[in-house]
């Protein structure tokens, strides 16, 4: 039985916030910590922003932008 803990990040858009939360907490709590991002709005896209801010860190994440409903039946 495996010990990992999962969590999903919500913002509206889905494009920026919870995609740095996403990427940050797999990158850095990998290891006991399995993230998911949704938005209530989907925005459609990744803020290229955000995905800058991560490379610049040393942090790969090519995150689509995902509603809620695609976790619906999903445990966390």
């Amino acid at each position: 039985m495996s010990d990992l803990k999962k969590v999903l990040v919500l913002c509206t858009g889905n494009s920026c916030r919870s995609h740095l939360a996403e990427a940050l907490i797999n990158a850095r709590l990998g290891e006991r910590w399995h993230a998911s991002s949704a938005g209530t709005t989907p925005a459609g896209y990744v803020h290229p922003k955000a995905i800058q801010v991560l490379s610049e860190i040393g942090i790969q994440h090519e995150g689509q932008s995902k509603s809620t409903d695609e976790y619906r039946d999903a445990y966390f």
